[in-house]
């Protein structure tokens, strides 16, 4: 999706019905598994509840999606891990150029 109208948004509904806005900053397909990485769009950057957000894409048969949460804490940060070299860049590359 194109970003000429401003940042793509979703918003996802917990389980227990509390609705969240969230920014999609990127998606990604890493191991058969599709995941999108979030930044929430109401609260201030400044709030220390803002961070990144990372979930499990699930698609239905119908063609639905929904997003689940990453129960495996080494998923999680593997995922996370390569999201953060992606858009940041790899930090030991930066060092080695440095020298």
């Amino acid at each position: 999706m194109s970003d000429a109208f401003g940042p793509e948004q979703v918003t996802i509904v917990a389980d227990d019905g509390e609705e969240f806005v969230m920014e999609v900053v990127d998606r990604m397909d890493y191991n058969n598994q599709s995941y999108t990485l979030f930044l929430p769009a109401e609260l201030d950057p400044e709030d220390p509840d803002y961070g990144f957000v990372l979930l499990r894409e699930i698609m239905e048969e119908d063609g639905s999606i929904y997003f689940e949460s990453i129960d495996d804490d080494d998923e999680l940060q593997d995922v996370y891990e390569r999201f953060m070299v992606f858009l940041y860049g790899d930090e030991d590359e930066e060092d080695e150029t440095e020298e």
